[in-house]
């Protein structure tokens, strides 16, 4: 039965389109809408800009860009985004919302694992991310590559939005009972607190070497987002491997990534998400891409045992991870209706049955 609150599946996400409430400069590319999000495309042209910024309930993005941009860029035959500069490009997309629907913002999952942190703004905004019931106006995308520089080109999908109506997130009883009735994460006692299910770090690692991540280099050569399985794993990461301690310093400022303890499952009427950073978990940032959509690790779906991939970056401090270290939550909403697609069952999604796993761009083997 459809619910009168949750998020948006596809189906709903098209009704948008269809009714002017989603807009964008050119027809929607025919794997863009998933199963409750919708990836993003960025515009024709990019300004390099002073500092990250935020419009502030008295601006637009557009005044504060006549102030703060140094430079303009040409996307349409691509262009090279450089480590530790700040992009703005205006997207492709624009909304004009429902008073009863808001959205929010998460980089996909190939961008959080090449390291480029993104951040979706909108006019008037004082979040990031963050879209309110009603908005109209353009959608604005901040990048900023952190290990790797980029090309990018007018129409590469970096981000994706979601649209909920009213209050979509189960609290601590309702988690309990999905997880009792659907097996959320693979843990016999799952630890669940603030609104989410916990879930820990492995450091034992797999196959016969012991493989437990692998740690961004650096002053590489430039990785195309648009292009797969174009670039040799060895040139850019550095494979970490298990020593019989179960442990990993993070050292500051470097980029890991690595794989959980834990199977996650997001049956195919709720969607999840990992929450941000916490500081009361330890000093450090884990999952850059946050959406799980309906039929993650979802065994019609083709994904029995798909474990989360996460994106660890420590701050200030060195910081020892611990295997079995809980190092993130889940957050799972209702959604409205049943996707006509789940992630992973022929709708463009690469992670699903994964476990430890690059990004598409990186050939394996």
């Amino acid at each position: 039965m459809d619910r009168k609150s949750g998020i948006l599946a596809d189906r709903a996400i098209g009704a948008l389109f269809a009714e002017g409430r989603l807009k964008s400069e050119v027809p929607l590319d025919e794997d863009q809408i998933q199963p409750a999000s919708l990836d993003l495309r960025l515009g024709s042209k990019a300004m390099r800009v002073r500092a990250s910024f935020m419009p502030g309930r008295a601006h637009t993005v557009a005044e504060k860009l006549e102030r703060l941009t140094l430079h303009e860029i040409d996307l349409r035959e691509g262009a090279v985004l450089e480590t530790g500069c700040v992009y703005i490009v205006p997207l492709m997309e624009s909304l004009d919302l429902p008073e009863e629907i808001s959205a929010s913002a998460n980089p996909k999952s190939s961008t959080g694992r090449l390291d480029i942190f993104t951040r979706v703004m909108v006019d008037h905004a004082q979040e990031f991310d963050k879209v309110p019931t009603g908005y109209r106006g353009q959608l604005y995308l901040e990048i900023s590559p952190r290990t790797f520089p980029i090309i990018v080109r007018r129409g590469s999908r970096l981000s994706q939005i979601r649209f909920r109506t009213g209050h979509a997130l189960l609290n601590e009883t309702d988690l309990l009972s999905l997880h009792a009735a659907e097996t959320l994460v693979a843990s016999d006692a799952p630890n669940v607190s603030g609104g989410g299910i916990a879930l820990s770090i492995d450091l034992k690692g797999s196959g016969s070497d012991g493989l437990i991540g692998y740690r961004g280099k650096h002053h590489t050569a430039v990785i195309d987002v648009d292009r797969k399985d174009a670039h040799d794993i060895l040139d850019f990461w550095e494979p970490l491997y298990s020593r019989g301690g179960n442990e990993l310093i993070l050292d500051p400022d470097e980029f890991y990534i690595l794989v959980s303890n834990e199977a996650v499952h997001v049956p195919p009427l709720y969607a999840a998400e990992m929450t941000p950073y916490d500081p009361l978990v330890g000093e450090f940032r884990v999952h850059y891409a946050g959406f799980f959509d309906p039929g993650f690790g979802h065994a019609a779906a083709g994904g029995s045992g798909s474990r989360a991939v996460l994106e660890v970056r420590s701050h200030e401090v060195p910081f020892i991870l611990e295997h079995g270290q809980v190092i993130g939550r889940l957050v799972y909403e209702h959604m409205q209706e049943h996707p006509q697609g789940l992630y992973g069952a022929g709708v463009g999604s690469n992670y699903q049955a994964q476990g430890l796993k690059l990004s598409k761009h990186f050939r394996r083997g």
